[in-house]
C-alpha cells in the first residue's frame, strides 16, 4: 500500500510543479478577483510561514505513508483475514481516498480556502490513525491470536462487527482526511510566496526543492525503520509514532496561523464544466452555422485574466458548440452571460479537452491496477520467501517496494541526462519521444512487469513444494517484477502528468491532478473486481481457489497471467485512440502589462 501512497502523492507535487512553477498567478498583495487575499491584506508569509508548512507535510506524510506501508500485513496478522479479505479493505479504501479529492478540491476552491480544509483535513487524519493505533493497543478492539498454522488453514476467529467498524471508522477518517490535504498542501505553500517579485520566485523554487528533499527523506524512513518497528518490535509502537508525529503536524501548522497568506476561495472550475452542458442541452433545437459561417453567431468575450491560452473553435464534438450561439435573451443588462443558457468559445473548448482526454485517462486504470499489487499479494509473496540479510536482520515484507522506487530514481537521471538528448537527435522531437508514446512503454512494461509476476510466482511455488513450511528461495527473486513496475511508473505516471498538464488549459490543471487520482481509484475498484471474480470462480472439486490464504497451494501465477492478459488488450486499446487523439489548438495571449515574465510554452 505505501507503493500507491507515495505515487499518488508524488503525482500530485509533480502535477502541481509543472502547473505552477511557470504561471503567472495574481499576487496575493494584488488581491485581484479570483485570487483575492483576506481583509487584512498583509503582505506574503513566505519563508517566515515555511517552518510550519514544511513541518506539518513532513510530519503529515511520515505519519499517513508510515501507517500504511505495511497494512496489508497487519489485517492479516492481527485481524486474521485472509489475503483476498485483506486486499478488498485495502483496494476499496484507497478508492474512497483518491476520490475524495475531487469533493476536497470543491469544497476548498468554492467555499472554505486551502486553510480551513488542511486543517479540518489534518484532524480527521490525527483521529483516523489514532483509531487505527488503539485497534492494536486494546485487545478488545482486535479477534483473538491466532496461531500461524490454523491462520494458514483460515481456522482463526475473524474479527467482529464491532471491531471491524472501528476499524473501517478509522480508514473512514483517514480518507477524509486524504481528500483535504492532497489537494490543498501544496497550492497552499506557493500561496505564501509573491511570484511577481525575484524573491518571492526564487522562494517558489526553494519551495519545491525542499518539499522534495522532505518527501524523499520520508519514504527512506517508512520504508525502512518505522516497518522494521512494526514487523520485528511492536505494532502499537509502529503504529503510535506516526500517529504522534501526526498531532505534532497539526500543532505546528496552527502555531503559523497569523504567519499564513490565506487566499479566499476562488469558485470551482467544475460548475463551469457543468453549465458547457446544460447550456448545450437547453440549445439542442438550434441549427450550428456551416463552417466559415460563424462570425457573430458565437459568444466569444475577452478572456479572463487569469487564463493564458485562448483555444480556438473546433468542430470536434460540435453539439458542445450550441452552448456559445448568441440568442435574443442570453445576455443580462449589464453584458453578461446569463448562467446555465450562454457560455463563451473558450469555456466550450476547455470541456473539449477534458473529453479528448477521458479515452487517454482510462486507459491508464488497468495498468495501474498491475501496479497495485506491489501493495498486496506481492507483499503475500515476500511473507513466504527467505528474507534475511544474514543471520539475523530479517527484512520487513514492506520494505520491499524500495526498489520500484530506486529503480525510478536512478533511471529518470539516466533517461532526462542521456537517453532524452540521444533520441532527440533521431526523432526531432523535443522530448526525444511524444507524451502519448512514453504512456505507451509504460502501458507495455505493466505488461511485462504482470508476466515476470508470473514466472517467478510460479518458481517461488515450486520452490515451497520441495521444501515444506518456509519456501528457501531469496526473497530478491522478486526484484525483477518490481524494476519492471518501476520502469512501467517512471513511463506511464510521469508521462500522463505531463501529458495532461499541457493538453489542459493552465487553469483547469487542478482537474488533472484529479483524473490522476481518480486514476488509482478505479485501478483499486478494478483490483477488487478481479480478485473476487477470481476467488469465487476458481477451485472447487477438492481443489483451493487461486487466491487461497495459503498461497503455496494456490495459483498466484495464473492471478498474474489474467492481469498480463488485461494489460495486453489495454494496450491495444491505447493505441487505438492515442491514435485517433487530436492535440488541442491554442493561441498564446501574452499579458497586457510586466511583459518580461516569462511564461510557459506548454
Amino acid at each position: 500500500m505505501v507503493v500507491k501512497s507515495i505515487k499518488e502523492k508524488s503525482s500530485s507535487f509533480f502535477l502541481y510543479f509543472c502547473s505552477k512553477g511557470f504561471k503567472k498567478p495574481a499576487s496575493p498583495q494584488q488581491g485581484t478577483k479570483g485570487n483575492a487575499v483576506s481583509s487584512e491584506q498583509k503582505p506574503p508569509g513566505g519563508w517566515k510561514a515555511m517552518p510550519f508548512i514544511l513541518g506539518n507535510e513532513t510530519f503529515e506524510r511520515f505519519a499517513t505513508i508510515g501507517l500504511l506501508s505495511n497494512f496489508m500485513v497487519y489485517l492479516m496478522k492481527k485481524f486474521n483475514m485472509d489475503q483476498v479479505s485483506a486486499s478488498n479493505v485495502l483496494n476499496i479504501w484507497s478508492g474512497v481516498s483518491n476520490f475524495a479529492p475531487l469533493i476536497g478540491a470543491f469544497i476548498s476552491d468554492a467555499y472554505v480556502g486551502r486553510f480551513a480544509t488542511i486543517a479540518v483535513a489534518s484532524v480527521a487524519s490525527f483521529m483516523g490513525m489514532l483509531t487505527i493505533t488503539l485497534t492494536a493497543w486494546i485487545p478488545q478492539l482486535q479477534p483473538p491470536q491466532c496461531p500461524a498454522e490454523q491462520q494458514l488453514h483460515g481456522h482463526c476467529i475473524s474479527p467482529s462487527k464491532a471491531q471491524l467498524g472501528v476499524l473501517l471508522t478509522g480508514l473512514g477518517l483517514l480518507s477524509i482526511g486524504t481528500g483535504g490535504i492532497r489537494p490543498c498542501s501544496i497550492p497552499f505553500g506557493i500561496d505564501q510566496f509573491d511570484p511577481t517579485t525575484e524573491e518571492g520566485a526564487k522562494g517558489i523554487n526553494s519551495f519545491f526543492n525542499w518539499y522534495y528533499t522532505t518527501f524523499t527523506l520520508v519514504i527512506l524512513l517508512t520504508l525502512t525503520l518505522v516497518v522494521y518497528i512494526q514487523d520485528s518490535v511492536s505494532w502499537v509502537l509502529g503504529l503510535g509514532i506516526p500517529t504522534l508525529l501526526m498531532a505534532a503536524s497539526i500543532v505546528l501548522f496552527l502555531i503559523g496561523t497569523r504567519i499564513y497568506v490565506h487566499v479566499k476561495p476562488q469558485g470551482s472550475i467544475f460548475s463551469s464544466i457543468a453549465q458547457v452542458f446544460v447550456a448545450a442541452y437547453n440549445k439542442r433545437h438550434l441549427k450550428l452555422p456551416a463552417e466559415g459561417q460563424e462570425f457573430g453567431v458565437f459568444y466569444d468575450p475577452p478572456l479572463k485574466e487569469y487564463v493564458l491560452s485562448k483555444l480556438p473553435l473546433t468542430y470536434q464534438f460540435r453539439f458542445l458548440n450550441k452552448a456559445a450561439i448568441t440568442t435574443k435573451n442570453d445576455l443580462e443588462d449589464d453584458g453578461s452571460p446569463k448562467k446555465w443558457w450562454l457560455c463563451s468559445i473558450q469555456d466550450v473548448e476547455e470541456v473539449k479537452c477534458l473529453i479528448r482526454i477521458i479515452p487517454i485517462w482510462a486507459s491508464g486504470i488497468i495498468s495501474f491496477t498491475a501496479m497495485a499489487q506491489q501493495g498486496t499479494f506481492t507483499l503475500s509473496q515476500a511473507l513466504k520467501m527467505n528474507r534475511h540479510l544474514g543471520p539475523k536482520f530479517q527484512i520487513p515484507a514492506g520494505s520491499m517496494g524500495v526498489i520500484s522506487m530506486l529503480t525510478i530514481g536512478i533511471f529518470l537521471p539516466v533517461y532526462d541526462r542521456i537517453m532524452v538528448p540521444s533520441l532527440r537527435k533521431i526523432t526531432k522531437h523535443e522530448g526525444g519521444i511524444t507524451l502519448l508514446q512514453r504512456i505507451g512503454i509504460g502501458n507495455f512494461f505493466s505488461i511485462l512487469a504482470m508476466v515476470a509476476a508470473g514466472v517467478f510466482e510460479q518458481k517461488r511455488r515450486n520452490s515451497a513444494t520441495l521444501h515444506p513450511g518456509a519456501a528457501p528461495i531469496s526473497v530478491f527473486w522478486l526484484s525483477p517484477q518490481l524494476i519492471l513496475m518501476g520502469f512501467c511508473e517512471a513511463f506511464n505516471i510521469l508521462g500522463q502528468i505531463e501529458f495532461f498538464n499541457k493538453q489542459f488549459p493552465e487553469h483547469m490543471r487542478s482537474i488533472a491532478n484529479s483524473l490522476i487520482f481518480c486514476s488509482w481509484a478505479g485501478s483499486s475498484y478494478l483490483s477488487s473486481i478481479v480478485v473476487n471474480v477470481v476467488h469465487h470462480v476458481t477451485g472447487g472439486h477438492g481443489h483451493p481457489d487461486w487466491l487461497t490464504n495459503d498461497i503455496n497451494a494456490g495459483r498466484l501465477d495464473y492471478f498474474y497471467y489474467i492481469l498480463a492478459v488485461m494489460s495486453a488488450f489495454n494496450f491495444l486499446y491505447f493505441l487505438y485512440v492515442a491514435h485517433r487523439y487530436r492535440y488541442k489548438g491554442q493561441a498564446r495571449i501574452e499579458p497586457k502589462s510586466e511583459p518580461d515574465v516569462e511564461l510557459s510554452s506548454m
